[in-house]
């Protein structure tokens, strides 16, 4: 069971507020970091027993992170986080020594679940679904990432209209929701 402090790194600084509070009130105690080099720094100040690292890092990959963080302390569970799933960079991540790989958006209770080695590498609740507008704002972001965040260019790598986009990027997607139960049960 992991009970000491955890480093928390990712770009958005609301997600991880948001994810912050979250495992808070699961009883654990985080430290934010935004870079690859803010994240090296806190790692040497507070030997977090954990690390919760974005894969994407503006610029920056999170995969640069793996080695760094265990140099610092050996035993780290190391768990990778990314909108961007992918074979390949779930087997170099593994390669590195991630201890999980999950993908966004992951619950805090999916986090606590791959800190206690409860999960594979499935990161959605049983019984939840990822609403379609979760997964089309995780796309969006995908593309105006690979267009370093000019939204004509992302519109036409999607296929769309500009102001389409931009209508769709004013609104923010809803949580997961939980399935009903089975008739008969």
């Amino acid at each position: 069971m992991i009970a000491g402090p955890g480093l928390l790194v990712d770009d958005d600084e609301l997600y991880l507020r948001t994810l912050q509070r979250s495992l808070q009130k699961r009883g654990f105690t985080v430290v934010l970091a935004h870079t690859v080099a803010a994240a090296t720094e806190a790692a040497r100040l507070h030997r977090p027993e954990f690390a919760l690292i974005d894969l994407r890092l503006g610029k920056e990959s999170g995969l640069a992170l793996i080695d760094p963080l265990k140099a610092v302390r050996e035993d780290m569970k190391i768990l990778l986080v990314t909108g961007y799933a992918s074979i390949a960079t779930a087997v170099e991540a593994i390669k590195r020594g991630a201890d999980n790989y999950l993908t966004k958006p992951v619950t805090a209770d999916a986090i606590v679940r791959a800190l206690n080695d409860e999960i594979e590498s499935d990161s959605a609740p049983e019984n939840t679904m990822v609403p379609l507008s979760r997964v089309e704002w995780e796309h969006i972001q995908q593309a105006l990432s690979e267009t370093d965040g000019n939204i004509s260019a992302a519109a036409r790598l999607l296929g769309m209209h500009r102001r389409s986009l931009q209508r769709k990027l004013a609104k923010r997607p809803g949580p997961e929701r939980k399935l009903p139960d089975e008739p008969g049960e």
